[in-house]
């Protein structure tokens, strides 16, 4: 099943990742060619997720209508198309435009992709699928920085600059990936042909028993998700941890050619081994969750050694140093959101799964807005990005801090429950 899947998945949210995070590569030469102030960079970059939180939740309601497969693709197909198209932006407001479109087209992608795992891996598994999974992201960087700054060291090709190249060939391979999932995803374990009929009963008889399960603590509708605490008190550790998340993730490349004073090409090496790192602390840190079960320690402890890493990046006064800490800090935000989506996937069910992931995600996701516009307004008035990390790295801890009293409030509820029971 995870041979099947997983691969799969994880090219998908490659691509994903690519085309939205590829403009803090493009921004080393687009940032001159029209001119973009930290602030106006900062707030394009963030933009994207103002309509991708505004269309979550309808987005994966209707995955919840029509399927996964089909749903899945045509989100993919869209943004490729759209991604491609942001080559021919030509100032700071059609590059706005951009990724509003960007946004709007890619909005219940993740969600949608959270709900399909939690309907094909049982829960003592889940964590290390989740897992394996979002390596796709750092994937993405630790291949595509690189990629992304050899075709910037190209130049002009064709009359077309380097940057514009970026961003039309990144976006091909998200519509190829799109076409293909129409007949690579199934939408349930019932209905795959290359599982054998024992393996398919098997896990759908287990799937079935948990989801009946997680019935029980789960709100009874879709629409009641947007009073139901747990999920409010997820989507506002969500929030916490994405702003420092993509605060670092879109400015990355900029951050890392200021304290080394480095190439452009250099600077696409360098930025990839912050995720290197991230992807190898995930693996670690999601394996052993599963292995223990625990998971809001699992989820608090990596947010708040990502904080300190923070503050050593943001204090060191010495290259190596704060390269360590932003590999630290990376490994840390990485490692907190992987295993993050296991507590919800352990609390919703049915079509408040469905809205309850997309609610997560969307309130989170303007942490992907605040981030990156917050950390281009700290930029453009101290001139350094000393404060901007240290703000980031305190919305990182702040995320621990609700994942804990979740958990807290959580085992008071089941000690209730069990001396109710005896």
């Amino acid at each position: 099943m995870s041979a099947h899947l997983i691969p799969f998945m994880i090219a998908m949210f490659c691509a994903n990742f690519l085309d939205r995070v590829n403009i803090s590569f493009a921004a080393l030469q687009m940032n001159h060619d029209l001119h973009l102030t930290p602030q106006i960079y900062g707030f394009a970059a963030g933009i994207l997720f103002v309509a991708y939180t505004g269309l979550e939740v309808p987005s994966n309601l209707i995955l919840q209508r029509v399927g996964a497969r089909i749903w899945l693709s045509r989100i993919m197909i869209t943004w490729g198309i759209i991604a491609a198209a942001n080559a021919f932006i030509f100032d700071k407001h059609s590059l706005y435009a951009g990724r509003l479109l960007l946004g709007a087209a890619e909005a219940g992608f993740f969600p949608g992709i959270m709900l399909y795992l939690v309907r094909w891996f049982p829960a003592r598994e889940r964590a290390a699928a989740i897992t394996i999974f979002m390596i796709g992201n750092p994937i993405a960087i630790i291949f595509g920085a690189p990629l992304s700054t050899t075709l910037l060291s190209f130049g002009n090709m064709l009359g077309f600059a380097a940057w514009r190249w970026l961003f039309f060939l990144e976006g091909l391979p998200s519509m190829v990936l799109g076409i293909l999932a129409i007949w690579w995803l199934t939408d349930r374990p019932e209905e795959a042909k290359w599982l054998a009929p024992d393996e398919r009963a098997w896990l759908a008889s287990i799937l079935r028993s948990e989801s009946k399960e997680r019935e029980c603590v789960s709100p009874a509708t879709a629409s009641a998700v947007f009073l139901h605490g747990p999920t409010l008190a997820f989507a506002a550790s969500k929030f916490c941890v994405l702003l420092s998340f993509y605060g670092i993730a879109l400015w990355l490349p900029q951050i890392v050619k200021s304290i080394g004073h480095l190439t452009t090409l250099q600077t696409g090496f360098v930025s990839a081994i912050p995720y290197l790192c991230a992807a190898v602390g995930s693996i670690y840190v999601g394996r052993r969750s599963d292995r223990t079960g625990e998971r809001p320690r699992h989820i608090a402890f990596p947010a708040f050694f990502g904080a300190a890493g923070f503050i050593l990046a943001a204090y060191s006064g010495n290259a190596f140093l704060a390269m360590a800490g932003l590999c630290i800090a990376a490994t840390g935000i990485w490692c907190s959101n992987t295993i993050f989506w296991t507590m919800p996937a352990a609390t919703l069910s049915g079509a408040s799964a469905a809205a309850g992931f997309a609610l997560i995600n969307s309130v989170g996701n303007l942490g992907g807005f605040f981030g990156p516009y917050m950390t281009g307004w700290v930029r453009g008035a101290t001139g350094n990005y000393a404060l901007t990390l240290v703000f980031l790295g305190g919305f990182l801890a702040l995320s621990g801090v609700i994942v804990l009293m979740i958990g807290r409030s959580n085992r008071r509820k089941n000690d209730l429950t069990a001396l109710r029971q005896a």
